[in-house]
């Protein structure tokens, strides 16, 4: 397995799951009770995102937005991890705090999805999301998204100081779980759900024998070939 190595707050070397590899298991207490991860998730898909830090202001805004958008993930067969190195009682006072707030004229909502307490840094530690140049404390924004066989099939880290674009982690999950229902199916670039989908190079034959018609499977260039059927 090819990994890439980061540092921990203890100056080890570890290992970052890159894309195609086992999400790593971990055992933690959370807002939602003790969490045992991935097996608590059965075969949904996961999306395991980590923050700097309790009741600061970008990290409160992303949580509003997740919150508002977790029926969202609900439909779509997902569920949200949301990890930080504080520990549980901040979690829950800060959880508390944010369910009373009305943000982007939405009434305040109840956050349905777990704060995970990595106040050891176990998670962070397994999953590379202390990166020291940053911080030695406190985990940069990191996204994995994990698909039901627990393989890691996108990651995202963004700086502290950058608020995630909950809309694009969403779009990104959608356009995976298109290719995992049907591996033909590659999203181009810019692809919103419902729009055409692109598929591998396909010589004549292939073509043919899909049943080729402008309705199913049509072409750019040899090489760019699109479907309107996935």
């Amino acid at each position: 397995m090819v990994k890439f190595t980061t540092v921990s707050k203890n100056k080890k070397i570890i290992e970052t799951p890159l894309i195609g590899s086992e999400a790593p298991a971990f055992t933690a207490i959370s807002t939602h009770g003790t969490i045992n991860f991935p097996s608590d998730f059965g075969d949904s898909w996961k999306i395991v995102l980590s923050h700097p830090k309790d009741f600061t202001p970008v990290c409160s805004s992303e949580l509003l937005e997740l919150a508002h958008q977790q029926n969202d993930y609900k439909a779509l067969g997902a569920k949200l991890i949301v990890v930080s190195t504080d520990n549980l009682d901040s979690h829950l006072h800060w959880k508390a705090a944010l369910e009373e707030i009305n943000y982007k004229g939405h009434d305040p909502v109840k956050i349905n999805f777990p704060l995970v307490d990595d106040h050891q840094y176990v998670i962070s530690k397994s999953y590379g999301m202390i990166h020291s140049h940053a911080s030695i404390e406190e985990n940069i924004r990191g996204v994995f998204i994990i698909d039901p066989d627990n393989k890691v099939r996108a990651i995202y880290f963004y700086p502290m100081e950058v608020g995630r674009n909950m809309n694009e982690l969403k779009r990104t999950l959608i356009a995976l779980q298109t290719n995992y229902r049907n591996q033909m199916a590659l999203t181009p670039a810019n692809w919103q759900p419902g729009e055409d989908v692109m598929v591998p190079y396909l010589r004549d034959e292939e073509l043919a024998e899909l049943g080729n018609d402008d309705s199913k499977i049509y072409q750019k260039a040899w090489f760019m070939s699109y479907t309107t059927d996935y």
